[in-house]
């Protein structure tokens, strides 16, 4: 093992964070939520979603179009309910999928076929029914898609079969044991009213949709606001308990904490900036939510380009990167330094990967050195952490003689730069609470994926294996050996599992909100119907 050393800017960050009131925090909440009594009808809430992630939805809300659907999990839950949801017991722990409008799920032995049966009598906002026929109907649209959410199931010949009125079954060309851990985070658990859609026609539907879930659209401003109201059809008895739930855009953490701190908005979700966490946790008014992590940071090298296309530049940036010393001048030490995909709060988590290139300054120099220069452009999408440890790595890589520019992206900004091919390398997050489901693992490093800079048939081989077999100690030997064959490659080094927190002014309680549930993705999925208010 190298010695570690603190880039000079890590200390004067760290210094900072303390002057500000703490650098973040990654054990048990301190107390802060409080005592809930009986769930109360009524009342409204505003919820505040960064503009720079969740609270972008430039394309609309439509799940086969919505390009951003992983980022607006919040909205779509809310209007289209879902058929399955990630739950978990108060403290985060004993995490797993349980059917919200499916009334159960069978995966056949061979693992090749996917049986849900749906709950009876559960109908659309505009009284249509939500039955097997509109699964269908929604599962092949929004397959088809090009929505970035949407599962990559390899799929046999017209799949997709109404089995009864009530029954759905899809068929696989491979066994499918991870297929279930990804529907609360994709386009197809997200059934929205086959009739509204064809009605309005999709540039209607895609601002107003029509779903089965908690709460109707009465307004929506692209990227903007959401106005919601209660559903009075829902199917659960005596749920939604808001009769009014808005989503607020909001140009980041400080804006959004001060207007909680006005009473403009009651929650937020996926608060970053650690100091203003921290100020959060010491201030009565507010309950702070800090769920287990389940994304790692890493940094996604484009290998299908220069410079990254020579394994001694991949290595270089291995060599140059600390995250050990980023984790402590920054954030005190708080998270943990994941050497792959998984992480503390998800599926499978091993902190330390075999044969993974430790941090040797001197080596990264001499790399450099023989490829005669190394230039390197490195994005991030626009939040705090991101900018925070894309600035320290700038630091870390300059020190070994590479030259680096840094940018940063809205989320629509980043999904152009990553489809265009055209990118060095990427600080994102990889990994997901099953690294099979949504914005996981294959999402970042499979060859088909637009989202990724490797193409490695034996990566994607490793993957696929892993994301079909049914045994789950068999998956975690499979990634186990897929995040091997990453170091070995040079592929992306890993970073911190970081979470961000969720707040909500006292008096507002909900599951996801102001309880733990792993994030599916980034965010944690609040389950809306379930969100009240305090009256009086």
């Amino acid at each position: 093992m190298k010695k570690r050393t603190i880039p000079s800017i890590l200390l004067a960050t760290a210094l900072a964070l303390s002057a500000c009131g703490g650098g973040g925090s990654g054990d048990a909440n301190p107390g802060t939520q409080a005592a809930a009594g009986e769930p109360q009808q009524g009342g409204e809430l505003t919820v505040l979603e960064d503009a720079a992630f969740a609270g972008s939805w430039p394309t609309g809300l439509d799940p086969a179009s919505n390009t951003t659907g992983g980022a607006n999990i919040a909205m779509m839950q809310a209007i289209y309910g879902g058929l399955f949801l990630l739950r978990a017991d108060d403290d985060g722990s004993n995490a797993r999928i349980e059917g919200h409008q499916a009334e159960s799920s069978e995966l056949s032995e061979d693992g090749l076929t996917l049986t849900v049966k749906l709950r009876e009598g559960i109908e659309f906002s505009d009284g249509t029914p939500l039955d097997a026929e509109a699964v269908k109907f929604n599962w092949e649209r929004a397959l088809a898609a090009p929505c970035s959410c949407k599962p990559a199931w390899q799929l046999a010949e017209d799949p997709i079969r109404v089995v009864d009125p009530l029954t759905v079954s899809i068929t696989f060309t491979s066994p499918n044991g991870a297929v279930m851990s990804g529907f609360p985070a994709s386009n197809v658990n997200w059934i929205a009213s086959p009739t509204a859609l064809q009605q309005m026609g999709e540039d209607a539907f895609k601002i107003k949709p029509v779903g089965a879930g908690p709460f109707v659209v009465v307004d929506n401003q692209l990227s903007t606001t959401l106005e919601l109201e209660r559903n009075p059809h829902y199917f659960k008895e005596g749920l939604p308990y808001l009769d009014e739930l808005t989503f607020q855009s909001i140009g980041g953490d400080q804006p959004a904490y001060q207007a909680l701190q006005a009473g403009q908005a009651q929650a937020y979700e996926g608060m970053n900036t650690t100091p203003l966490v921290e100020q959060a946790r010491n201030n009565g008014q507010m309950q702070v939510t800090i769920q287990a992590a389940t994304s790692p940071y890493v940094i996604q090298l484009n290998t299908k380009a220069a410079p990254f296309d020579d394994p001694r530049a991949r290595e270089a940036i291995y060599r140059a990167t600390d995250f050990d010393a980023i984790n402590e001048g920054i954030f005190g030490g708080n998270y943990e330094v994941s050497q792959g995909f998984t992480a503390p709060g998800g599926k499978f988590y091993e902190r330390e990967v075999t044969g993974y290139p430790e941090y040797d300054l001197e080596r990264a120099k001499e790399l450099v050195e023989e490829l005669g220069g190394l230039t390197v452009n490195l994005g991030t999408i626009s939040n705090y952490v991101a900018t925070q440890i894309n600035t320290a790595l700038q630091t870390q890589w300059q020190e070994a003689g590479i030259e680096v520019t840094i940018e940063d992206f809205q989320l629509s900004g980043l999904v152009e730069s990553f489809n265009s091919g055209q990118w060095q390398a990427m600080l994102q997050t990889a990994g997901a609470w099953d690294p099979a489901a949504g914005v996981g693992v294959g999402f970042r490093f499979t060859s088909t994926s637009p989202f990724s800079g490797i193409a490695d048939p034996e990566l994607d081989a490793l993957l696929a294996d892993a994301a079909g077999t049914l045994d789950e100690d068999e998956r975690a030997d499979l990634y186990r050996q897929a995040a091997e064959h990453l170091a070995e490659n040079f592929y992306s080094p890993f970073g911190l599992a970081f979470a961000p927190a969720n707040l909500a002014v006292q008096g507002v309680h909900g599951p996801g909100l102001t309880t733990e549930i792993p994030p599916l993705l980034v965010n944690t999925g609040v389950i809306w119907d379930e969100v009240w208010r305090e009256q009086g």
